[in-house]
C-alpha cells in the first residue's frame, strides 16, 4: 500500500511540475519571430534561450579594406550576412568601437535562408590609417557576439 501511495505522489508531483513549466515558459514563440519587428522583451529571450540559435555567414568578409579615403567625406560600410539556420536571426544590438562610427542595426527578424546587411557610418574624421569595429549580438551558436572590422588610409 506503501509503494502505490508512494508511486501516486511521486506522479503527482512530476505531472504539477510539467505543467507549471508550459504556464511559467517566457521563451519567445514562433508567431512572435515572423512578426516584422520585435518588442526588447522578445529580443532578449531570443538571446536567452539556446533553444531559438541559429547560425550566420558572413557573405563577403568580416573585414573590408577601404583602401585610400578623402579626410571629411562620409564613408558608408556595409556587412552582408545570411541566416544558414532553422530558426529566425535577431540582431539584438550593433555598437561600434567609437563615436565616430554609427551603426545601424536591422530591427527585423529573418528567416531561415534570407539575407540581410549590418551598415555603419563613419565621419572620415583625422588622418593616417583607421581601424574601426562594429560588434554585432544575435542569436547566434557558436557565438553570439561578432566583431566586423574596416580599415581605411584617409588622406587630404
Amino acid at each position: 500500500m506503501k509503494k502505490i501511495l508512494i508511486l501516486v505522489l511521486t506522479s503527482s508531483v512530476f505531472i504539477a511540475c510539467q505543467s507549471g513549466d508550459k504556464k511559467a515558459n517566457t521563451s519567445v514563440t514562433k508567431d512572435s519571430l515572423t512578426k516584422d519587428s520585435l518588442s526588447k522583451t522578445a529580443k532578449d529571450s531570443a538571446i536567452a534561450d539556446v533553444a531559438n540559435y541559429t547560425t550566420i555567414e558572413w557573405l563577403d568578409s568580416t573585414y573590408i579594406d577601404l583602401g585610400k579615403q578623402t579626410e571629411g567625406k562620409s564613408i558608408e560600410i556595409t556587412f552582408r550576412f545570411k541566416n544558414t539556420g532553422n530558426k529566425n536571426l535577431v540582431i539584438q544590438n550593433v555598437t561600434a568601437s567609437c563615436g565616430c562610427t554609427i551603426p545601424e542595426k536591422p530591427e527585423k527578424p529573418f528567416a531561415p535562408g534570407e539575407e540581410g546587411v549590418i551598415k555603419a557610418a563613419f565621419n572620415g574624421a583625422g588622418q593616417g590609417e583607421i581601424r574601426k569595429d562594429v560588434h554585432v549580438t544575435a542569436n547566434t551558436t557558436p557565438a553570439s557576439s561578432h566583431t566586423l572590422t574596416f580599415r581605411a588610409e584617409m588622406i587630404k
